[in-house]
């Protein structure tokens, strides 16, 4: 079963494709993390949010727990300003330091600049996202 990281734009259809693929981002997503408490800007998964549809989803695609799946808060909309300074410090240094996720670091950067290209549209549209995640 792989994950993948993948964009949520808040309404029904934000007017532009928001699809980017993810699972080099999921596959490092522990190394992402490190990374990015070390540069200072907020790991990639504080912008996770799900709703109660988006869980039942992930539960029966056999991840998650239904007992955590109940606590859940209510669904959480992120500025795409806040997400574009985690997504830029991030692959800026993975593009001056290219050794750093080994063999995944240049799907892990097409992934990182098609998510700035997303969240630079959906800024330039005033509109709010939140990062979801699919196991499949």
């Amino acid at each position: 079963m792989s994950a993948s990281l993948y964009i949520v734009v808040e309404g029904e259809d934000p007017g532009y494709d928001i699809f980017v693929n993810g699972r080099a981002l999921a596959r490092n997503e522990d190394s992402l993390e490190k990374l990015a408490m070390r540069l200072g800007v907020p790991p990639l998964l504080d912008f996770f949010s799900a709703d109660e549809n988006s869980m039942a989803l992930l539960l029966e695609e056999g991840a998650g727990d239904p007992a955590w799946a109940q606590t859940l808060p209510p669904p959480q909309w992120f500025s795409p300003v806040d997400g574009l300074v985690t997504v830029r410090a991030l692959l800026d240094h993975l593009q001056q330091n290219p050794a750093t996720m080994g063999s995944d670091t240049h799907e892990v950067i097409r992934e990182l600049a098609e998510y700035e290209t997303v969240l630079s549209k959906t800024a330039t549209r005033d509109l709010r996202w939140q990062l979801a995640v699919s196991w499949r």
